[in-house]
């Protein structure tokens, strides 16, 4: 762990929190940037590839370098991670976002386009 909180719990507990939670921005900032460049690329295996690997690496470095060996602070980097991404999957979904694929149509209203015709 780079830095050493000796005997102060909670400022420890806060930083491993927050440590996960940048490491979550990161993370799903990053996804959210390679998927809205998905629909412009011509070549959307590697990219998707690359970026996977690339977040997914340097998370899981970061959560050892910067939380250490200490289950304890992993499991609440863990922890920061996780609320970090259960804000973002809310965010997303409340805003009018053009990643969303929303349906043009109804299963409903083709049915009744098609008795009309």
């Amino acid at each position: 762990m780079l830095i050493d909180f000796g005997d102060n719990f909670w400022g420890g507990v806060a930083y491993a929190v927050f440590v996960g939670m940048l490491l979550g921005v990161f993370y799903f900032a990053g996804l959210w940037w390679t998927v809205r460049r998905l629909g412009s690329s011509r070549v959307v295996a590697p990219l998707f590839l690359f970026s996977m690997l690339f977040r997914i690496s340097v998370v899981m470095v970061s959560f050892y370098v910067f939380l250490g060996n200490d289950w304890q602070k992993l499991l609440l980097g863990l922890l920061g991670f996780i609320i970090l991404r259960l804000f973002a999957t809310r965010l997303v979904r409340l805003k009018d976002n053009p990643v969303i694929i929303k349906p043009i149509h109804t299963l409903k209203e083709k049915h009744s386009q098609a008795e009309e015709r």
